[in-house]
């Protein structure tokens, strides 16, 4: 038996090992994240080579460009403006402020601990660490102890944060010499891949969803189909924006937003779908069919980039790995919320729950392909901090958020006024990507 067939067995053993205990495990500190990756790291060069080292690059960045324009679309399909306007202050703030703030301060750390990489590899390395994935801590961003105001503002930043730094990501790589991004220029980059991107993303997204709230108020499609149509709109648009040499990510991302802004608006247009079909039901196929993708793209980071990446450590990977889930995170969430009126539990849990996970690997692995100067230290880097995300995150996520929610439950009945207790709508249940 080939190589490959071997792998796929493995590949689907995992998958249906997890899934016959997936119930069991999600009241237990063992996450999906945990399980796909330490998986990988098992099958891969590291331990049992069963996963080659260094597989076919194109099916492999194939199936991981494929989960994270699944879930960017997904996730920005999730949003409403309501989860911006009830308690919205606190998804604004770790946007708007926490997000540029880490990003800085990653640049910053990868320039003292990270010699030998120019001014844009190590805006880089700040860049592609920056995105929080809710996977990584689903208890700590579900759980219903956690008031729905944390909850909401953890699941709304994580559904934004990767497409949002998706533009500086773009024009950091157009910086270095020698990239597919440098050779267009900082001003082509900023055309293709920000503006017609966008264009296309709004395009594609708007018009999709009002051609298929146009189909279902005249009961001319079935529920099966409406939901297949999601995830072949989220490919419309991404592979739209990569044939005209732009960033198929972010109009994804645009795509999604257009795409649930168009279905919730063509109700109030006076013609409500016949089969009362809204937006979240709609997705969840592609939530779960996301949810998979990513999960199978960790187990291939745990077997090509973890696994071999742990054999050769050093002090100033671990260092980074480690500043970067604690100080680089925490510091600026603490300053994004100076003056919020959050106490500080509830600031600190915000700052400690900021996982890293799909989208760095993604990224992390678009920028080796450049295979220019230092992207195998920044590689190191990426996958290290992922992997301590992975099991520092999942395992601390049932215990703070039972301790957080202690805090919570005795301030509230000893009679404290909290901020944090401020009620908010609910905001959108998601599928596996949150599991």
């Amino acid at each position: 038996m080939s190589s490959e067939a071997w792998t796929g067995v493995a590949v689907a053993g995992v998958t249906a090992a997890y899934a016959l205990g997936s119930r069991r495990l999600a009241s237990t500190p063992v996450s999906s994240a945990m399980v796909f990756v330490g998986c990988g790291v098992l099958l891969g060069p590291a331990v049992l080579g069963v996963i080659a080292p260094e597989p076919e690059a194109g099916h492999v960045l194939t199936l991981l460009e494929a989960a994270l324009a699944l879930v960017l679309f997904t996730d920005a399909m999730a949003v409403r403006s309501r989860d911006l306007r009830s308690g919205g202050f606190l998804p604004a703030r770790l946007l708007g402020i926490g997000l540029p703030l880490s990003i800085g301060a990653g640049w910053l750390l990868a320039w003292a601990l990270l010699p030998g990489l120019s001014v844009w590899e190590l805006a880089l390395v700040g860049a592609v660490l920056a995105p929080t994935d809710a996977a990584l801590g689903k208890t700590a961003m579900s759980s219903p102890r956690v008031p729905a105001l944390v909850r909401q503002g953890l699941n709304v930043e994580s559904g934004l944060n990767d497409g949002m730094v998706l533009p500086f990501f773009v024009l950091f790589l157009a910086g270095i010499p020698g990239t597919s991004s440098a050779q267009e220029g900082a001003a082509g980059v900023f055309w293709r891949a920000l503006v017609l991107s966008t264009a296309l993303g709004v395009l594609v997204g708007g018009g999709g969803g009002r051609l298929l709230a146009a189909a279902q108020a005249r009961g001319w499609v079935s529920r099966e189909w409406a939901q297949l149509f999601v995830p072949a709109v989220a490919a419309g648009s991404y592979t739209s924006a990569v044939v005209v040499d732009g960033s198929g990510f972010i109009a994804a991302w645009v795509a999604g937003f257009s795409f649930g802004f168009a279905l919730r608006r063509f109700p109030a247009a006076g013609r409500p779908t016949l089969d009362l079909e809204g937006p979240d039901r709609l997705a969840e196929f592609s939530e779960n069919l996301g949810g998979l993708l990513a999960s199978l793209s960790l187990l291939v980071f745990g077997a090509v980039l973890l696994g071999p990446t742990l054999e050769n450590l050093s002090w100033r990977i671990v260092g980074y790995a480690v500043l970067s889930l604690t100080v680089v995170r925490m510091l600026p969430v603490a300053l994004a919320l100076a003056g919020s009126g959050l106490r500080p539990p509830t600031v600190a849990y915000i700052g400690w729950f900021g996982p890293r996970g799909l989208a760095s690997v993604v990224l992390g692995l678009l920028v080796l392909e450049e295979h220019v100067h230092g992207v195998q230290l920044l590689g190191s880097v990426v996958a290290v901090t992922v992997g301590f995300s992975v099991l520092l995150h999942g395992v601390s996520a049932v215990a703070l958020a039972d301790r957080y929610g202690r805090w919570h439950e005795r301030s509230t009945a000893a009679g404290r006024e909290l901020y944090e207790a401020t009620p908010v709508q609910a905001a959108q249940r998601r599928g596996l990507t949150a599991r």
